[in-house]
């Protein structure tokens, strides 16, 4: 892997210990331009940082080592874990995100992301199923790394977790509608792969539950993002309860 130095002084001075380290977070930097995103996660002041971010030439670039917690998750949860800044590392890939453009990630940004992932998990013995998105842990406040980001991809070389149901199968299911007991089945499917299903914030709870569903539908559900929970959201929950709880 090409990596370069650009440190950040926004993270936690107490080192931590390696066995600390259990999730990788994956996030946009949601800036038109890719210098903006560096000068904003080396900017003392913006109290902001990431492990690594990775360039649009596909570049990784070193910010905060390893050993100190990065300033990347904010309010966060995902099954026992709150606030997982101290407990992962993040990495950052340039893109303008939703608010400028969004766009597809490069071959070589995915390239040497998967490249670096490997490394990390072997490195720290992170289980795959703990790759995760910033809106996963944080489904009320990120849309990143969005319904672009090849996860299904990546989970064929072990990285994240992905269903094992066929398209034909998806389709057939796809605007099904479903009573209201499928629908406590689907969230208690959600909380068994991971995620908080009580909102950290004050939201309405058809508020949050509808801002929970448009993050699982980004992550593994990417054709059809309308927060609406049918037959299909159903299956590819309880196939993935299956598979990572």
């Amino acid at each position: 892997m090409k990596l370069t130095l650009n440190y950040s002084p926004n993270f936690k001075s107490q080192k931590r210990k390696a066995n600390q380290i259990k999730f990788i977070i994956l996030h946009y930097t949601g800036m038109k331009k890719e210098i903006e995103a560096i000068k904003r996660l080396t900017d003392i002041e913006s109290k902001l940082s990431s492990h690594y971010l990775i360039k649009n030439n596909g570049e990784i670039v070193i910010m905060v080592p390893d050993v100190y917690e990065a300033w990347h998750a904010g309010v966060s949860s995902w099954k026992n874990y709150k606030f997982l800044n101290k407990n992962s590392i993040g990495i950052e890939i340039c893109n303008p995100g939703h608010d400028h453009n969004y766009k597809k990630f490069s071959k070589k940004q995915i390239q040497s992301l998967k490249k670096l992932i490997k490394f990390l998990i072997k490195k720290y013995k992170i289980n795959s199923k703990n790759i995760l998105g910033h809106s996963d842990i944080a489904p009320t406040r990120k849309k990143d790394p969005g319904e672009k980001f090849p996860w299904e991809y990546l989970s064929k070389f072990g990285i994240g977790g992905w269903h094992s149901l066929s398209q034909k199968t998806l389709f057939r299911n796809r605007r099904k509608k479903i009573i209201l007991i499928d629908k406590k089945t689907f969230f208690n499917n959600l909380s068994k792969i991971g995620y908080s299903v009580n909102s950290l914030k004050k939201l309405k709870k058809n508020n949050f539950l509808k801002l929970l569903t448009i993050a699982f539908q980004r992550r593994f559900r990417q054709e059809l993002i309308n927060g609406k929970i049918d037959k299909e959201c159903l299956i590819i929950s309880q196939n993935l309860a299956k598979r990572l709880s």
